[in-house]
């Protein structure tokens, strides 16, 4: 080694060096000031904190490896604390007493990763670590971490064969990675390094998706990984190339929808589950996939779409209620573009040709709207009495209708698809489509579609002989799927799902004064509970099926849609307003996402909050969920009503008050605020206190 990146001076044995993640870091960070490997204390803890908050560096075992670079390093350098009294540096398994403070200069990427991959390897195995808790002396620690670092070259294996020697020498000709060699050179297999490959996808997939793609690349670097995502969010997807899936030792599915292209992966150890689970534990999730790639009996992804068990297989370790919300939640996914498409084109249609577009006075028979009897019998050339706005908002009113009318068989579909994979989607449109038929609306897509689903799958599961196979994804699976689910809904489930449908259709508009207020309240609070999870996504299906079924929107399904809408962008706007009024109590990264959060706010994107939810949960997220519920309750107390389904400021145009509207998204914007800064104020983060303390070390 040419220069030594850890030396006696860094290196602290059996210390107490603080209660919390701050004061270790601090501790270690003068210790590289005093061996000269820092110019500024202040500043590499500065950074350390920083890169903290934006993901834990616990690792599972007592372990934690802050790291930082900034250009108040003067060279890569370690330093180690032994800790006697343990820290919480965020692993899922405990605090930390083993700690290594990685410290790079600024341009120095390859350094800093070379390290913290090298070290993260090491620490994964018990005997380095257990080494580590047992040396005596610091000279010990500085031997251990540089044979990790810089491992001594492997020794010359005994008599080789000549194949091998000729094999290993061969220039530019990597190891051989076939997995039916029957005798590997054990330095070929200690050298290659996994291959792992993961898919990420959330139902709307704006945030979620993407942080836990970053969540598990970070972990994977920890641990030495060679791996590689595929984000399938709203943006568009670069799907992997063939060669990367073929290399892959194992597979990790961290979605709570449906997979895109799961038959691509056939054949592959896979380790499955929600995507917020990639966010919180990714160390485990890597750790699980790598023993998984190691493991012949590990749960594989098997088969395609024509395959009773390709289903089963993605969601090995989800359980029933996890697989059935991820079914649900992958027809949510797969619906909120038509319902957004579609609401946005009706509220232009009225603000171009009036409300009363919607009515049925043109069409003597009473079934089509003035809408669509205008875009049907009028034409550029032969113009209505309105002129030519109203022809185009009637010709954008009846697009939006169309578009509307599917909501509910997408939805149905596409929850089927997500149990049953492709087969089970035209079962499931049955089922959607017979929900509206019968009067059960999304009540009914909803169980129609989980039907769909497993009669698909049961049917799928049938054995057949070989030469029906070929007929089941194409025939018999979407025939008999069809006739069962369909006609379960004629003949069994329709009238008591039409019923139920009715009763709270019913409910809703009877509802008035505290009642209704009560219901805002509710939906405020579960569109901030979880800033774009299940929950949230629970309240805005609800708000969106209500307006998305023409034959029984109305003005409570209209004030329900407009509440969901104004709680769900306090969030971003609350925090973004916090950030402004108090930008001492917030990190830098949170600061710029502040900047950010404006903006997501006001298009109605809560995902915004979330950069701020994961450092601090316990205090933003109730600030959050008092200013969504009383923004809630003021909108059905004024009585507003939307008729989009997206669009936040944007579609002032579609309510009926929009200044009453911006009074409710103000109050609770400015509740939220400024619970979340008395909180922060109150209880002081531990990372923005040690900010102060390093400011005043600094002057």
């Amino acid at each position: 080694m040419t220069e030594q990146i850890i030396t006696a001076q860094t290196v602290s044995l059996d210390v107490d060096a603080g209660g919390d993640p701050a004061a270790v870091i601090t501790t270690l960070a003068d210790a590289l000031a005093a061996a000269g490997r820092t110019t500024d204390p202040a500043d590499l803890a500065r950074a350390a904190l920083d890169r903290e908050a934006k993901s834990a560096t616990g690792l599972p075992g007592g372990i934690a490896i802050p790291h930082a670079r900034t250009a108040s390093v003067t060279t890569a350098s370690l330093a180690m604390a032994r800790l006697s009294r343990k820290v919480d540096f965020g692993a899922p398994d405990g605090p930390a007493d083993l700690v290594f403070l990685i410290a790079a200069p600024e341009g120095g990427a390859s350094a800093h990763m070379k390290l913290l991959s090298s070290l993260a390897r090491s620490l994964v195995r018990p005997d380095f670590v257990a080494s580590l808790r047992a040396a005596e002396n610091e000279e010990r620690v500085i031997e251990l971490v540089d044979e990790a670092i810089n491992p001594p070259p492997p020794a010359p294996a005994t008599a080789p064969p000549a194949s091998s020697v000729s094999t290993a020498k061969t220039e530019g000709v990597p190891p051989s990675t076939d997995t039916h060699s029957t005798e590997p050179t054990d330095q070929t297999a200690e050298s290659a390094k996994p291959r792992i490959v993961a898919i990420t996808a959330c139902p709307t997939g704006i945030a979620h998706t993407y942080m836990a793609a970053d969540a598990l690349k970070y972990a994977a670097e920890r641990a030495g990984v060679e791996f590689a995502v595929e984000t399938q969010g709203s943006s568009a997807t670069t799907a992997f190339d063939p060669e990367v899936i073929a290399s892959a030792d194992a597979v990790i599915f961290a979605t709570d929808v449906g997979v895109k292209g799961r038959n691509r992966f056939s054949g592959k150890p896979v380790i499955a589950s929600g995507v917020k689970r990639a966010i919180n534990e990714p160390d485990a999730m890597i750790a699980e996939a790598i023993a998984a790639g190691r493991n012949p009996k590990a749960a594989r992804v098997t088969g395609d779409g024509s395959d009773p068990d390709a289903a089963e297989s993605s969601t090995s370790g989800v359980g029933l209620a996890g697989r059935t919300r991820q079914a649900l939640m992958t027809g949510v996914s797969y619906m909120i573009p038509f319902v957004a498409a579609g609401g946005l084109l009706i509220a232009l249609g009225f603000l171009l040709a009036g409300y009363e577009v919607a009515n049925t006075t043109l069409d003597d028979g009473g079934t089509l709207s003035d809408g669509a009897f205008i875009a049907l019998n009028n034409s550029l050339w032969d113009l209505p009495s309105g002129g030519l706005l109203q022809y185009l908002g009637a010709v954008s009113f009846a697009i939006g209708s169309g578009v509307m009318g599917l909501a509910v068989p997408v939805l149905a579909g596409y929850i089927s698809f997500a149990i049953a994979d492709r087969p089970g989607i035209a079962p499931g449109f049955v089922a959607g489509i017979v929900s509206l038929a019968v009067g059960a609306s999304f009540i009914g897509a909803l169980i129609g579609g989980l039907i769909a689903g497993v009669v698909c799958l049961w049917i799928a599961r049938t054995p057949v002989p070989q030469w029906a196979r070929g007929l089941m994804p194409v025939v018999v699976i979407p025939l008999f799927g069809s006739m069962i689910v369909g006609g379960l809904l004629y003949m069994v489930l329709g009238k008591p799902l039409a019923w139920l449908t009715e009763q709270m259709n019913s409910g809703l508009e009877s509802m008035s004064g505290g009642s209704a207020i009560a219901l805002g309240i509710v939906l405020g609070l579960m569109m901030c509970f979880d800033l774009g999870g299940p929950v949230n996504k629970t309240a805005y299906l609800f708000a969106t099926a209500g307006i998305a079924d023409a034959a029984t929107s109305g003005t409570a399904q209209y004030q329900i849609m407009a509440a969901v809408m104004c709680a769900g962008m306090v969030p971003p706007l609350a925090l973004a307003l916090a950030t402004v009024l108090r930008p001492g109590l917030f990190t830098e990264p949170e600061r710029e996402n502040g900047k950010a959060a404006w903006l997501l706010g006001a298009s109605f994107i809560s995902e915004g909050a979330i950069p701020f939810a994961a450092v601090d949960p316990f205090r933003v997220i109730p600030s959050m969920m008092a200013g969504g519920a009383l923004s809630g309750a003021l909108i059905m107390a004024f009585g507003v009503e939307l008729r989009a389904p997206h669009g936040g400021i944007f579609v002032f145009f579609a309510m009926n008050n929009w200044v009453l509207f911006l009074v409710a998204l103000v109050a609770g914007t400015v509740l939220s605020a400024v619970l979340v800064i008395a909180a922060k104020q109150v209880h002081r983060s531990r990372d923005a206190v040690a900010f102060d303390e390093l400011e005043a070390v600094a002057a």
